[in-house]
């Protein structure tokens, strides 16, 4: 299958889970009844940090949060953001409240970046409930953000993925016909499988990157893509 410059979406992007079913990982948060899968189930919105190595579900887990809500997700990267986008977002999030009576997930990605300029810009929009505030960072949350801001959000530290939740998301992309390679029929044995979720280090976007390379290297035997061993080697 071809796919062009402007279809194209990596195999990590296409796989990222559309329902808190699909997560695989994190049951330290996300077990049943444990705090966070309680807010996404009940859908109390409420302004959090999320703090964890790459990898490991932040932005999923914020998008999933906002789509269980019926809250817009608006999302600012705080290496190329200003105080004029967190303004422009503050706005849009004002209109949407206003217009359709829906909140407004403002997600932060590496939020330890933002200068307390930029964090004193929306501090009072996520005081006054204007939008409600999720940041992921991979820093310690206590030594980057301001003292104002963490005490209005609760902090989530989210940890490296183990070999078994890599094991389960390396399964559903050689399953998934619609979003995965399932298409493909890959034969991928158990050992690459395991081999692929060693090299990941705890990384789910990693896992499924070095997946979609190795499928690209797929040999065909007997009729069939056989994805070799030494692929990894």
């Amino acid at each position: 299958m071809t796919a062009s410059a402007e279809t194209y979406r990596p195999l990590a992007d296409r796989m990222r889970p559309r329902s808190l079913a699909e997560f695989a990982g994190q049951p330290h948060i996300l077990g049943p009844g444990k705090p966070l899968r309680r807010a996404i189930e009940e859908g109390n919105l409420h302004s959090m940090v999320l703090w964890g190595p790459p990898g490991t579900g932040k932005t999923t887990l914020a998008k999933l949060l906002a789509e269980q809500t019926n809250a817009e997700f608006l999302t600012l990267s705080a290496v190329l953001a200003g105080v004029k986008d967190i303004r422009n977002a503050v706005d849009a999030a004002r209109r949407i409240r206003t217009l359709e009576s829906r909140l407004t997930v403002l997600f932060i990605d590496e939020a330890h970046r933002f200068n307390k300029a930029q964090q004193d810009a929306f501090l009072p929009y996520v005081e006054d409930g204007t939008v409600i505030f999720i940041g992921a960072t991979t820093e310690n949350p206590s030594f980057e953000l301001n003292s104002a801001l963490l005490s209005r959000a609760r902090t989530y530290v989210l940890k490296r993925l183990e070999p078994d939740a890599l094991g389960r998301i390396i399964e559903n992309a050689l399953n998934d016909r619609e979003h995965g390679l399932g298409y493909l029929d890959l034969e991928v044995t158990e050992s690459l499988r395991d081999k692929l979720a060693q090299a990941a280090d705890g990384d789910a976007r990693r896992a499924l990157n070095l997946l979609e390379i190795a499928a690209d290297l797929a040999e065909e035997r007997d009729g069939r893509l056989v994805i070799p061993d030494a692929v990894l080697n």
